[in-house]
C-alpha cells in the first residue's frame, strides 16, 4: 500500500509559507473559561485600556504591550517568530492578515462555521451557450451532416433505397454549405475532409444502389481526382464494379487493374479479391487464358473455392482435360478452416460443459460453418458433374475417377452423392438398366445412402408403371430412414395409385409431420382429398400451399377446380385469371374459363377466352365447335365456315363436320357452294341420309336435273332404314334370339336377324342424332366442352406428385439434393 507513497525531501531552503499552520497558544478560545487572568480582566476594567498610539507610522505596536500578567515584553510567536507589526533589530516587519481563515465577527457573536459558503443557497445558472455564433452554428450543421448520413446507412440496410439517396443528397447539400461557413470563419486547412469523403462516399454508394451508374461514376472521380483524400485510390474498384454491371468489360479491367496498382502488396486480401474480379470479367469476354492466369495465380498463392472452381470452368471451356483434372483437386485440397463435428460431442457428464455446448451448437459461428461447408459441397459436386463426362473416354470412367479423388480427401460423404448423380445421368441418358443397377448397389450402405437409393428406385419404377416394386422399394426407404420424407411420398404415391385413398393419406400426413415444407405431400394430400370428396379440406391444403408456392400453375387450377366442385363460379373463375396470369399461354385454361362464362350466360367473355384458346391451340374440337356454333347464332355463318373446315381436317372421317360447312354455305345465301359441298359429301358417304335430303332439297330449289337421280337413291335409303326398324322391333318383341340350333334356313335366318338387330339399333340410334329433313343440320351448341387442365409445367394434373416434381425443370448442373427425388427432366 505504501509502495505509490513518496515522501518529500528536507530541504533547508526557506520556505515562504512556513509558520502559518502552527498553533498559537494565545488564540485558543477553548480553555478562556479556565483562563482566571483572562476572566479577571474580563470582569474589570484592565482590558478597557484606550489603544496603543504607535511612534513610528504605518507600524502596528510602537512600544511594548502590556498582558494580562503585568509584564511589559514584545509578543512572539510560538516557533519564535515576531508577531504582525513589531519591530524587531530596527525593521518593521509587514502587516499580514490577523484574521483566520473562515472566522468572521458574525462567527463571535454565535453564528454557524460555513467556511465554504454552502448557506448562500445554489449557485446560479450557468450562463447560456450563445447559438448565433458562428462556431455553434457550424458544430450543429455538422451534428446534422453526420445525423444524415447515418439514416441513409440504415434506409439501405432496410431496403429503402429511394429514402436512402435522398437522405444521402440532403447529406451533401448540408456538407457544402458546412464548407462555405467553415471557410469564412477558420482557414481552409481546418476543413473535416473526413466528414467530406465520408458524405461523398454515401452518396456514390446510394447511387449505385438505384443504379444511377452514371451519377455514381461522377461522384467516384470526385473522390479520386482530389488529391487531399487519402487511399482513395482503391475506389476504382467499385468504379470497376460499375462498368462490370454495364457489361463495359474493357474498361471494368482498367480501373480494376488501376485498383490493384494502387493498393500496397501488405494488403494481400484485397489484392486477391481485385484478381478474381479480374479473372471474373475475363471469363465474360472470352479471354478465358487471360482468366486463367489470374485463377491460377490465386490459387498458388491464396486458394479459395470461387477461384477454383472458376478456374475449372476456364479450363473446361478450352476442353484441356488434364488441367481440369488438376484443378478438381486443388478444389478438393481447399482448407474449409472450419471446425470439426466432434467439437460440438459432450466429452462428459459435466452439466456446465453440456450447456456450453448447446450454447454453441447453433450459434452464428456454426451457422456460418455450415454454410461455408455446404458451398463447398455444391462447388465440388458442380464441378464433379460438369467435368466427369470429359475428362475420359465415358462419363461413368469420369464419374469413377471423381469419386476416387473425392474419397481420397475430406469429403469422403461426398462419394455416394456422386454415385447417385451418376444413376441420375444414366436417366438422362435412357439407359434405366444401368441406372437401376447403379443404385441397386447402395442397398448394402449405411442407412442415409441406401434410404436415398431406394427413393429414386421407387421413383423410377412408379414413373414406369411397376406399382408393386414402387412400393417394395419405398418400404425399404421408409425402414432405413423413417423420417425421410420423398420416401414417405412415394409410398403414399403407390398406395394413391391402388385406390387406397385413406392409407395414402396417412403416408402424406406422416411426411408432413416430418417435413412441414414438403409439398410434394402437401400437394398429393390434397388430391387424396379431392378423391374422397372431402372439398373444404383439399382447398385448405392447396390454399396452403398457394402461401408457399406463389406462382405454381398446378396449385392455382387444383384451387379453382375445388371452387368448381363446390359450385361456386365466381371463385373458380377467381383463380382462373390468376392462373392465366402465370400462364397466359395455356390453351386448356383459357377455354375452361371460357366454358365457366358460357354457363353464366356471358357469352362475350366466354367467346373472349375460347377465341384466345384456339389462337394457342387450333386443334381443340371441343373449342372449335363452340366457336363455330357462336357465330351460327350471331348469324355469322361465313365466319363458322372455315372453324368447320379445321375440324374437318382433324376428323375427317366425321362427316357432321362437312355437314356444317355446307350448312354454313346455305344460311349464307351460297346455294352453289353449298350444293358442289354436298355433292362431295355424297361421294364421301353415299349411304348418308342428310346429305341426300338437302341434295334432293337444293336441285329441287335449283331446278337441277339430277334431283331424280338423288330422290331415288334417297327412298332406297329410306326404305333400307324402315326395314331395319322393322327388325329391330321385331327383335325386341320376341324373347331374344334363339340359343338352340333351328331346322333349315330358319336357324341361319334368325342369325341374320339377331345380327341385323344389333347392327341397326347402333344405325338408328346415329341417325337419330340427325336433324330432319326440313330443317338445317346444326351442332349441339348447348353441349359444354369438357376441357381438362394440363399444366405444361408437369405431366397429367390429377396425378400424385412424385418427389422429384418440383425440380422437373432444373439445370443440368444445379446442385441436387441426393437422396430426396431423382430425375431433374
Amino acid at each position: 500500500m505504501m509502495q505509490n507513497v513518496h515522501l518529500a525531501p528536507e530541504t533547508d531552503e526557506d520556505d515562504l509559507y512556513s509558520g502559518y499552520n502552527d498553533y498559537n497558544p494565545t488564540y485558543d478560545t477553548e480553555e478562556l473559561e479556565n483562563d482566571t487572568a483572562f476572566q479577571q480582566a474580563v470582569r474589570t476594567s484592565h482590558g478597557r485600556r484606550p489603544p496603543i498610539t504607535a511612534k513610528i507610522p504605518s507600524t502596528a505596536v510602537s512600544r511594548p504591550v502590556a498582558t494580562g500578567y503585568g509584564s511589559k515584553t514584545s509578543l512572539v510567536s510560538s516557533m519564535g517568530r515576531p508577531m504582525t507589526g513589531a519591530i524587531q533589530d530596527g525593521v518593521t516587519r509587514p502587516m499580514t492578515a490577523v484574521r483566520a481563515a473562515g472566522f468572521t465577527k458574525g462567527a463571535l457573536r454565535g453564528s454557524a462555521f460555513d467556511p465554504l459558503g454552502q448557506s448562500w443557497g445554489p449557485a446560479p445558472p450557468l450562463e447560456a451557450r450563445s447559438e448565433d455564433s458562428p462556431e455553434e452554428k457550424i458544430r450543429q450543421l455538422e451534428k446534422k451532416v453526420n445525423e444524415l448520413v447515418e439514416e441513409s446507412c440504415i434506409a439501405n440496410s432496410c431496403g429503402d433505397l429511394k429514402l436512402a439517396l435522398e437522405k444521402a443528397k440532403d447529406a451533401g447539400r448540408k456538407e457544402r454549405v458546412l464548407v462555405r461557413q467553415r471557410e469564412q470563419v477558420t482557414r481552409p486547412e481546418n476543413i473535416n475532409l473526413d466528414l467530406t469523403y465520408s458524405v461523398l462516399f454515401n452518396l456514390a454508394s446510394q447511387y449505385s444502389a438505384n443504379e444511377m451508374y452514371a451519377e455514381a461514376l461522377n461522384t467516384y472521380q470526385v473522390i479520386v481526382k482530389n488529391k487531399m483524400f487519402s487511399n482513395a485510390g482503391r475506389l476504382k474498384v467499385n468504379m470497376g464494379n460499375i462498368y462490370l454491371k454495364q457489361r463495359n468489360y474493357s474498361k471494368a479491367i482498367k480501373f480494376y487493374r488501376m485498383a490493384l496498382d494502387q493498393i500496397p502488396s501488405v494488403h494481400k486480401e484485397m489484392r486477391i479479391k481485385i484478381m478474381q474480379n479480374i479473372g471474373v470479367t475475363f471469363i465474360k469476354t472470352g479471354q478465358y487464358s487471360d482468366a486463367i492466369s489470374s485463377f491460377e495465380h490465386i490459387m498458388s498463392m491464396a486458394p479459395n473455392l470461387k477461384a477454383g472452381f472458376n478456374l475449372i470452368l476456364s479450363y473446361f471451356a478450352i476442353g484441356d482435360r488434364e488441367k481440369m483434372k488438376k484443378s478438381f483437386q486443388k478444389l478438393i485440397a481447399v482448407p474449409l478452416e472450419i471446425d470439426e463435428d466432434d467439437k460440438y460431442i459432450s466429452p462428459s457428464d459435466d452439466p456446465h460443459t453440456n450447456l456450453v455446448i448447446e450454447a454453441i451448437k447453433n450459434d452464428h459461428l456454426r451457422q456460418m460453418e455450415r454454410e461455408r461447408k455446404a458451398m463447398a459441397e455444391k462447388y465440388i459436386m458442380t464441378a464433379a458433374k460438369l467435368i466427369a463426362p470429359v475428362i475420359e473416354t465415358s462419363f461413368a470412367v469420369g464419374y469413377d475417377w471423381c469419386v476416387e479423388v473425392v474419397k481420397a480427401s475430406q469429403y469422403v460423404e461426398l462419394a455416394n452423392d456422386l454415385e447417385i448423380n451418376k444413376a441420375i445421368t444414366y436417366l438422362r441418358q435412357k439407359d434405366f438398366n444401368q441406372a437401376v443397377e447403379t443404385l441397386k448397389m447402395f442397398e448394402k450402405k449405411d442407412s442415409r445412402v441406401k434410404s436415398a437409393a431406394a427413393t429414386n428406385l421407387s421413383f423410377l419404377y412408379y414413373l414406369e408403371n411397376e406399382f408393386a416394386q414402387a412400393s417394395s422399394y419405398a418400404d425399404l426407404a421408409v425402414n432405413s430412414d423413417r423420417y425421410n420424407p420423398s420416401a414417405l411420398t412415394n409410398k403414399g404415391n403407390a398406395v394413391f395409385a391402388n385406390g387406397d385413398y385413406e392409407k395414402a393419406a396417412e403416408f402424406y400426413k406422416e411426411a408432413l409431420r416430418n417435413d412441414c415444407s414438403c409439398t410434394e405431400a402437401l400437394y398429393n394430400i390434397g388430391l387424396t382429398y379431392k378423391k374422397l370428396n372431402r372439398l373444404d379440406e383439399a382447398l385448405d391444403c392447396f390454399l396452403k400451399l398457394h402461401a408457399i408456392l406463389r406462382n405454381s400453375a398446378q396449385v392455382l387450377y387444383q384451387i379453382a377446380n375445388v371452387y368448381e366442385l363446390m359450385e361456386d363460379p365466381s371463385q373458380a373463375m377467381e383463380w382462373l385469371m390468376q392462373l392465366i396470369s402465370v400462364v397466359p399461354t395455356d390453351s386448356r385454361a383459357l377455354s375452361k374459363l371460357g366454358g365457366l362464362y358460357d354457363s353464366e350466360g356471358d357469352k362475350s367473355q366466354a367467346f373472349q377466352y375460347y377465341y384466345e384458346s384456339y389462337r394457342y391451340f387450333p386443334s381443340n374440337i371441343e373449342v372449335i365447335e363452340w366457336l363455330g356454333a357462336y357465330y351460327i347464332d350471331t348469324q355469322f355463318c361465313e365466319k363458322a365456315i372455315q372453324y368447320f373446315e379445321r375440324a374437318s381436317l382433324i376428323q375427317p372421317t366425321q362427316v357432321k363436320w362437312q355437314l356444317m360447312v355446307a350448312s354454313c354455305f346455305r344460311r349464307s345465301g351460297n346455294y352453289q357452294k353449298a350444293l358442289d359441298t354436298y355433292k362431295d359429301i355424297h361421294r364421301k358417304f353415299p349411304e348418308n341420309v342428310e346429305c341426300l335430303r338437302f341434295l334432293v332439297r337444293l336441285c329441287t330449289d335449283i331446278g337441277l336435273k339430277e334431283v331424280q337421280e338423288y330422290a331415288t337413291k334417297l327412298k332406297r335409303l329410306e326404305k333400307m332404314k324402315e326395314i331395319r326398324e322393322q327388325r329391330i322391333k321385331s327383335g325386341r318383341d320376341s324373347s331374344g334370339c334363339p340359343r338352340g340350333r333351328r331346322d333349315g334356313s330358319a336357324g341361319s335366318d334368325s342369325g341374320q336377324n339377331c345380327s341385323a338387330g344389333s347392327k341397326g339399333e347402333r344405325l338408328s340410334a346415329q341417325l337419330r342424332a340427325l336433324p330432319g329433313t326440313d330443317e338445317p343440320y346444326e351442332s349441339s351448341s348447348n353441349k359444354e366442352p369438357d376441357a381438362s387442365y394440363v399444366d405444361p409445367l408437369g405431366p397429367q394434373i390429377e396425378r400424385p406428385k412424385t418427389a422429384a416434381k418440383k425440380r422437373m425443370e432444373e439445370d443440368d448442373f444445379a446442385d441436387e439434393e441426393l437422396g430426396d427425388d431423382l430425375l431433374p427432366e
